[in-house]
């Protein structure tokens, strides 16, 4: 009852409000009509458009009822009855390197050694002698058979081309010999803390894998790309945004490319809002400008800063409890990252990131990561004392059931990427066993435990495309169709909780859900438009939806043709 009151009030103010602006003259530059509007806030039932002024939302109601804000000057948008969200917002990218991405050798639907090295050799051959070959994205486990590429596979076809391409997650690439050579790693190479260099067990020389921080002492070598192919980069990512219908994406990214945001900004050229957190490696910088986070535009916000307690499972570097399933040794438990050497540093950066008012946002993956990380903020709170802090983990994918709840009781944010459920859902009982995998990925058990889940891509390890996001949340279905009823399917969310993980949860990850994250009069005018109705398509169909209109703080930032 009280929910219908809330309801039905929301609705009257918001006519009320459509109503005093037609009194007064105001015309409205945007009216969309004819739509299935999901506000993400209680608005009352029937809402079919929504009418913008400038930056902001000035009526939500009826077709009518909006019709009566437009002017000769107003662009009226006939949305066909397809879905009008509010502005989706990705939670978890790494934005300019996805941009870089888009123009890179593209490795990830390589399926075998012979695909994986011709599509590198066309790419050396289109670049040209002497440039490096970067990026990829690959995934040996769609190889036949599961294994991890060598360096020999590509050293014929690349003499002249360093080769350096990551697994999709990040956590692993393979380097070809040149590369290694121009790097100095060779068989006496001792790998640094949190990193593996991957040998050959007869030999003892490097395979050409290297495990997390281990590419470091590739990546060092690489050429720092300018300024000028940064901004190139980031308006590819852009344009890729805008197109999948996003409005806000979190990048957590390298110092450095908050520069270059900036310089998109003074141009005027940012068509989504860019959210940019920093390592945490940086925290005494900001400490000394006493800035406290989010700082900055509405359109471009440092919003905290960025650690790392583990790697991925992927790689198998992610840190658990007990051994992986698929380790014949039964010894690897995967590695801690190089932020965490010397021991008791992080929670040191952790503790002077709480004292300073920032907020963090920590990658942890294993469940010993995830519960080494949960003991870490709780020894802090009991520390430095209670504030809405908003601490979040990022992935948070595998998790003992006794550290489920604690993300409720703590208030930490769950910032997951359900795609990654689909696709690692194809082969993590290999790695971990099924047991393990009953806790991993828990969306609806993180949701029922009192946590906020703030969902997003993890983009270039998945699409960018939230609506692959939200089928992923709402099916499980893996992607190799063996799952057609879900994996795991305890852990489905329904439509409007993926919604909200995509819109307002993903605004009050970052301090921003009293301007944005739902459709209400007086929020920023971020909205987004799809072909079809959402709630009238059957789950496994949602991924068929479209987006035909972007609206970025009142803007229209991309149409579909």
């Amino acid at each position: 009852m009280k929910s219908m009151l809330r309801s039905a009030l929301a609705a009257f103010v918001a006519l009320a409000v459509a109503c005093v602006a037609g009194e007064r003259g105001v015309v409205a530059d945007i009216v969309i009509l004819n739509a299935r509007v999901w506000t993400g806030a209680a608005s009352g039932p029937g809402a079919e458009a929504v009418a913008v002024k400038g930056e902001r939302i000035i009526g939500v109601g009826t077709t009518e009822e909006m019709k009566k804000l437009a002017g000769k000057s107003t662009r009226l948008v006939d949305a066909g009855r397809g879905s009008l969200l509010p502005g989706l917002i990705d939670s978890h990218t790494h934005f300019l390197s996805g941009g870089f991405s888009l123009h890179s050798v593209q490795l990830r639907a390589a399926s075998s050694r012979e695909e994986f090295a011709r599509l590198i050799a066309e790419k050396a051959g289109e670049l040209g002698k002497g440039a490096w070959v970067l990026n990829g994205e690959w995934d040996h486990e769609l190889f036949n058979p599961v294994e991890l590429p060598r360096r020999d596979w590509i050293d014929a076809l690349t003499p002249d081309n360093p080769v350096c391409v990551n697994r999709l997650d990040g956590h692993m690439a393979l380097c070809n010999s040149l590369a290694l050579r121009l790097a100095g790693v060779g068989r006496e190479t001792v790998a640094p803390p949190g990193g593996e260099i991957v040998r050959d067990p007869r030999t003892g020389e490097p395979t050409g894998i290297l495990k997390d921080t281990a590419m470091n002492l590739v990546y060092r070598v690489v050429p720092e790309p300018s300024f000028e192919e940064k901004l190139g980069a980031a308006r590819l990512a852009l344009r890729h945004a805008a197109e999948h219908g996003l409005t806000t994406v979190h990048d957590m990214a390298d110092a450095g490319d908050f520069e270059v945001f900036q310089e998109l900004l003074r141009k005027d050229e940012l068509s989504c809002r860019v959210v940019v957190y920093i390592p945490v490696t940086e925290v005494d910088v900001l400490r000394r400008l006493r800035m406290k986070t989010p700082f900055g535009s509405p359109l471009l916000k440092l919003g905290g800063l960025k650690g790392f307690v583990d790697g991925s499972l992927g790689s198998g570097t992610a840190f658990f409890f007990e051994p992986y399933a698929d380790d014949p040794s039964r010894s690897n438990r995967g590695l801690l990252h190089g932020q965490m050497f010397p021991e008791g540093i992080m929670e040191e950066r952790l503790l002077a990131v709480d004292k300073a008012g920032l907020q963090a946002a920590v990658h942890a993956i294993g469940d010993r990561a995830n519960a080494l990380l949960l003991d870490m903020f709780e020894r802090i709170e009991a520390r430095n004392g209670g504030r809405d802090r908003r601490w979040r983990i990022e992935h948070a994918q595998h998790l003992r059931p006794e550290d489920i709840g604690r993300f409720g009781s703590m208030k930490v944010i769950a910032s997951v990427q359900p795609y990654h459920a689909s696709d690692d859902g194809r082969w993590a009982e290999n790695k971990i066993g099924r047991e393990r995998c009953r806790t991993a990925y828990a969306f609806k058990s993180l949701l029922e435990g009192g946590a906020t889940l703030a969902l997003g891509s993890d983009w270039t390890v998945a699409p960018l495309d939230p609506i692959q996001g939200l089928w992923a949340a709402v099916t499980r279905r893996t992607l190799d169709g063996k799952n057609p009823d879900g994996w795991y399917p305890e852990q489905r969310l329904s439509l409007e909780e993926a919604l909200r993980g995509y819109t307002w949860n993903g605004a009050f990850a970052e301090f921003a859900e009293k301007d944005k994250g739902s459709i209400e009069v007086g929020k920023l005018a971020d909205l987004t438009v799809l072909d079809r109705d959402l709630f009238a398509l059957p789950p496994e169909d949602i991924n068929t939806a479209r987006v035909l209109m972007t609206v970025m703080n009142g803007r229209v930032v991309y149409e579909k043709e």
